[in-house]
């Protein structure tokens, strides 16, 4: 299991470089961000069975949140910012985890290129935000139930 941060890094790194290739890609906000760990964290739940980060999802008004992300990037849009030596080093720790990267670069190509409103409206859609009472925790289990009938594995890949 790894820091909730390191995949923060991770989606900051990737939409970094996606800026840099196109001009028209939006900067990584932080509701968008919440949106992808949202994601990240439940295809990973669905798929492998486990958690990649130990933080809680909690059910905001705007869909799903991790809240010690929420702090760190309060009042910020863009959170992209400065690109370190530690977040790139992060980017590479993750990538060199092979079913990691497979599961993050997977859900990044799936969600990854939505707008932060647009993510806000899925997760407002799906069953397990949905089902949770506001500012309660979106239970593992309830996470676990409705993804594993969305992400799917291709036996073929396994």
């Amino acid at each position: 299991m790894y820091n909730v941060f390191k995949f923060v890094n991770w989606l900051r790194v990737r939409n970094h470089a996606d800026m840099r290739e196109d001009p028209n890609i939006e900067e990584l906000t932080q509701m968008k961000a919440m949106k992808l760990l949202y994601y990240i964290q439940a295809a990973s739940l669905a798929v492998n069975g486990e958690r990649l980060f130990p933080d809680d999802i909690v059910a905001w008004k705007y869909g799903p949140v991790i809240p010690a992300v929420h702090d760190k990037y309060k009042g910020q849009r863009g959170i992209v910012g400065e690109i370190t030596e530690k977040d790139l080093q992060d980017y590479r720790d993750l990538e060199k985890d092979a079913k990691t990267a497979d599961l993050l670069n997977s859900v990044y190509e799936i969600y990854g290129y939505s707008s932060a409103y647009d993510l806000m409206k899925q997760t407002h859609k799906e069953a397990p935000w949905q089902n949770t009472p506001q500012s309660s925790v979106i239970s593992d289990q309830a996470i676990k139930n409705f993804y594993s009938k969305v992400f799917v594995i291709d036996e073929h890949q396994k």
